[in-house]
């Protein structure tokens, strides 16, 4: 093979046989529909912390999922090697919230779609997936649950907080009960009457309640 066969070679070929306006409507496409699920992904988030780069990366994930779609769609040689390629990556980064999940999910799918060429489905389907994370994400519930950890120093005080308890909420289940030297630890889940905490005040104001803390409950327990 001569110098001047490197040059006749598929490589040339391919790069001139390639679409520049299929290119640019597709990563034109698939940069809005990350706006769109970056946007979304703001509107929704309930989390105390929001991190900006993981929804930049959402954008971001869209356009590249939709270059790689492209580069394979037009040579089953080469999707075979990027299948192989991309089968030895592995990411270590945590995933905090669950809902996270669905919005990485949602920028792969979006960018394949897009990247397939299947325009009205990536953008009627991102508009309805959008429309479904806005109404069911932002949804208050009026029964929210909350963990409420009582000190008390002996069993005759725990009998007086569960009674307590008992007829000032709507709702409890204990979630643990810790014995110690210093005495009892109750951690109990409940559930409030009238969005009211007065009760807490009550609770702590029994003789031989050390403290009594209220606060806001997830649904996830960890023993």
């Amino acid at each position: 093979m001569t110098f001047n066969d490197v040059f006749k070679s598929s490589f040339v070929e391919k790069v001139s046989s390639f679409s520049m306006l299929d290119m640019g409507i597709a990563l034109g496409l698939a940069f809005i529909l990350g706006l769109f699920i970056l946007f979304v992904y703001k509107k929704t988030y309930n989390g105390v912390m929001y991190s900006g780069s993981f929804g930049v990366s959402l954008m971001a994930m869209t356009l590249i999922t939709s270059l790689i779609i492209l580069a394979i769609s037009s040579n089953v040689v080469l999707s075979l090697g990027m299948v192989g390629a991309l089968s030895i990556v592995r990411f270590r980064a945590a995933i905090k919230e669950p809902l996270d999940i669905a919005f990485l999910f949602w920028s792969i799918s979006a960018g394949i779609v897009v990247g397939a060429g299947l325009i009205p489905l990536a953008i009627f389907g991102s508009i309805f997936i959008g429309i479904i994370m806005i109404i069911f994400v932002n949804r208050k519930s009026s029964d929210n649950p909350y963990i409420l950890v009582v000190s008390c120093i002996d069993d005759n005080v725990e009998d007086l907080v569960n009674k307590s308890i008992e007829t000032n909420v709507k709702k409890h289940i204990v979630k643990s009960k810790t014995v110690s030297p210093d005495g009892i630890e109750l951690t109990v889940e409940v559930r409030l009457k009238d969005a009211t905490t007065q009760f807490v005040n009550m609770i702590a104001g029994i003789k031989g309640v050390n403290n009594a803390v209220l606060v806001s409950y997830n649904g996830d327990y960890m023993s």
